[in-house]
């Protein structure tokens, strides 16, 4: 990772399209990965979860369509079974993520992201 925050963004989604005007209005320009068009590999994700605290199914978007389909609410799937199934199915993870160094926030509210920039 370069100096830059990353931010995984959906350009579609109003929080994550929040998130990135917040850095912008701070001065901060990060590098945006479209994580639907180039979604992050498996040990791309299981670091960003490290960085958040947080286990794999807290980054499922419990919402989607998708969720149910693939029975994802069973206790029985192990993390690494999600965070497959999420590099698969890049729909699923929460959004926006921003990415700084050795921590990472979900923007949920969006000004969260604002908590890791130094």
């Amino acid at each position: 990772m370069s100096d830059a925050p990353t931010l995984y963004h959906n350009p579609r989604c109003s929080k994550s399209r929040a998130a990135l005007a917040l850095l912008r209005e701070q001065g901060v320009e990060p590098q945006i990965v479209e994580y639907l068009k180039t979604p992050p590999d498996a040990a791309t994700l299981r670091a960003i979860v490290d960085r958040l605290g947080i286990a794999p199914r807290e980054l499922l978007r419990t919402g989607e369509t998708e969720y149910r389909e693939l029975g994802l609410k069973d206790a029985e799937l192990d993390d690494e079974a999600l965070i497959q199934t999420m590099v698969q199915h890049p729909k699923l993870i929460e959004r926006p993520i921003l990415v700084a160094g050795e921590q990472a926030r979900i923007g949920r509210p969006p000004e969260q992201v604002l908590e890791i920039l130094a």
